[in-house]
């Protein structure tokens, strides 16, 4: 999956991450478009390395990303990745934990 060429988004990330980090999807052209989100969030675990994990904190507009972005992330790397829900932010927000195996 990646971004429509049209998207204005810039991107989550330029380069791999050989640490564990965090990517932001709570800017506002994310709590308007749920398939950037998706697809923002699949660009941000392809550039993380095997043994790390990155932070995926999602917009509160849509919701527990369990409804729409676990299976999302499972379709893409499945046995690649696990993921688990860490808590939601103080502003509503979600962070899902993504580890690359």
């Amino acid at each position: 999956m990646s971004l429509a060429p049209d998207s204005d988004a810039a991107p989550v990330t330029d380069h791999i991450h050989y640490t564990s980090w965090s990517a932001n999807l709570e800017a506002p052209q994310h709590a308007e478009d749920r398939e950037l989100v998706v697809a923002q969030a699949v660009e941000a675990v392809t550039f993380t390395a095997s043994g790390t994990f990155v932070n995926l904190v999602t917009h509160a507009n849509h919701g527990h990303p369990s409804g729409y972005l676990f299976e999302e992330l499972d379709a893409v790397f499945g046995d690649d990745i696990i993921t688990g829900y860490v808590d939601q932010c103080g502003c509503g927000g979600h962070v899902t934990r993504v580890v690359v195996k």
